[in-house]
């Protein structure tokens, strides 16, 4: 799934390479992922693009006085292409929607696997969609100090790992790097949220900025269209079961339920405690 660094590095490439540009059409390829009627997609045209932005994992496209929001979900994408996709092979995935820009350069949203959920908006207020109103603080901002994440946590009753990952907690993180950023703070993601002490914080907040500053530094100078690919190389213990641990030498373990698993180190994260993919029924609700 994209999270926040390579959501704002997407975003950041189309605000550069959008901005200024005038929407010819806009087409849905999928009816299923749009999420409004009001205003209606036809509007679109003949609107100036603005400016592209990040709001947690959502990329908002300001065209006209509207905004054009879209969800990614697990296995979206957006790709900016000179001309529009002549055939929908299964690398580039299936069409899901199209901006067609009056300079003959397209836009294409594409969705991998047989999970649907990319979610695309029409909206007058970005605050229209739903799950940009339920977000939490973002996990890049100046504003989520290390206390602030304490209140944040605090008399929270899930892991840490299910209140890393959960947008209405903090903004941005997903299943890699709340990975990533528990292993780096030595923290267990079985541990309780509300459990932390001030100096675990205050740990957990340097992780933060840590792993996902060095990850938008990175996206940043990758191609877009290998954004996904590069996060998967990057990562240190997410995707890496059976592997050894980079800072200890030990195995790193997988919990896995339904079609997600996570990843962790035991000597570095659980006092070398090896947990059963059971317990995972209670970690992700």
């Amino acid at each position: 799934m994209p999270e926040l660094p390579e959501v704002q590095a997407l975003s950041e490439f189309l605000d550069a390479s959008l901005t200024g540009e005038r929407v010819a059409r806009a087409e849905m390829r999928s009816v299923a992922a749009l999420k409004t009627f009001d205003p209606p997609l036809d509007a679109l045209q003949d609107t100036v693009i603005k400016g592209v932005s990040r709001a947690g994992k959502f990329i908002d496209i300001r065209a006209g006085s509207m905004h054009l929001v879209v969800h990614l979900a697990r296995a979206g994408w957006l790709r900016l292409r000179p001309e529009a996709t002549k055939t929908r092979t299964a690398m580039r995935g299936p069409l899901m929607m199209v901006l067609l820009l009056e300079d003959g350069a397209v836009l294409e949203a594409t969705e991998q696997g047989t999970e649907k959920r990319l979610a695309v908006y029409l909206v007058r207020s970005i605050e229209d969609v739903p799950g940009v109103v339920r977000l939490g603080p973002d996990a890049l901002s100046n504003q989520l100090t290390a206390d602030r994440l304490g209140e944040v946590l605090a008399g929270r009753t899930e892991t840490l790992k299910s209140a890393l990952a959960d947008q209405a907690v903090i903004a941005g993180i997903g299943n890699a790097y709340s990975d990533e950023i528990l292993h780096a703070a030595r923290l267990s993601p079985f541990r309780k949220a509300a459990s932390l002490t001030s100096d675990e914080t205050a740990t957990l907040r340097q992780a933060m900025q840590d792993v996902l500053n060095d990850a938008l530094d990175r996206a940043r100078a990758a191609d877009p269209a290998q954004l996904r690919v590069d996060k998967k190389r990057r990562m240190r213990v997410h995707g890496r079961t059976g592997e050894r641990c980079n800072v200890c030498g030990d195995i790193i373990r997988e919990v896995s339920f339904a079609s997600r698993s996570f990843q962790y180190c035991p000597t570095c994260q659980t006092g070398g405690k090896v947990y059963a993919d059971r317990r995972m029924s209670r970690l992700l609700r």
